[in-house]
């Protein structure tokens, strides 16, 4: 799947949009071609010299690796909270056999897959009583997961409008904006590309599901051979 991904990106501007930080998305994915978003797009970094018509504030610097770099960081000044939201929940589920509580640098992701259905409850509970204390944040609900955001008008779809616009791609009739996500956040985006009159958006999902996507592909072994047709086509 990492060939396939960068066979794309050398072809066509590419993007990882995740709700996991970004770091960790870049370390797993492991190809410096892409343009990441980490944190539900409120974390995104992309090569410098893709970004050469980017259009809003922006910081440009070196990765680890030397490799110029561009970061946007729209919530960046919610930090602190977050990291006191993390601490405050990591603290109080301890004792919720099976939680597990996910430092995404700009958002707080709490796993319930492994915790016993019967203790779901107390752990929303524990979730909703942090969160009152914090008026800038709110709660929104992915595949076993609880994850806690600030409060702006940012998400994957937002992500997806930051990219076409500042790349000068967005109003282009010769541009197929392509998104391809399986989870209950990646509807921001399907939205968003469904909006377009050429874009498409593709739900990944073994069974019918309700969804803004207009397209579907069965698992990511299809994800992948269509990136691969995506590249031969190109070619």
């Amino acid at each position: 799947m990492r060939a396939a991904v960068k066979d794309v990106a050398t072809q066509i501007p590419t993007a990882i949009i995740s709700g996991r930080g970004r770091d960790k998305v870049c370390d797993f994915v492991q190809l410096p071609e892409l343009f990441y978003a980490g944190s539900h797009g409120m974390d995104i970094v992309g090569p410098a010299d893709g970004c050469n018509g980017l259009k809003t504030e922006s910081v440009r610097a070196r990765d680890e690796k030397g490799n110029e770099v561009v970061f946007f960081q729209p919530a960046s000044e919610f930090l602190p909270m977050i990291n006191e939201v993390y601490k405050t929940l990591d603290q109080r589920t301890k004792n919720i056999s099976g939680a597990k509580v996910e430092h995404n640098k700009f958002c707080v992701t709490v796993h319930f897959r492994r915790v016993k259905e019967e203790n779901w409850q107390l752990l929303a509970q524990e979730v909703q009583c942090v969160v009152k204390r914090y008026p800038n944040v709110h709660v929104t609900q992915g595949r076993k997961v609880l994850e806690i955001r600030p409060s702006i008008q940012w998400n994957k779809g937002k992500a997806v409008d930051f990219f076409l616009r500042t790349l000068d791609l967005g109003n282009k009739s010769n541009i197929l904006p392509v998104y391809i996500g399986d989870d209950q956040t990646d509807e921001d985006a399907f939205h968003v590309v469904s909006q377009m009159h050429n874009g498409y958006s593709i739900l990944v999902s073994s069974a019918p599901k309700a969804t803004s996507a207009a397209y579907s592909l069965k698992n990511p072994s299809e994800v992948m051979e269509f990136l691969l047709c995506l590249v031969r086509r190109r070619l």
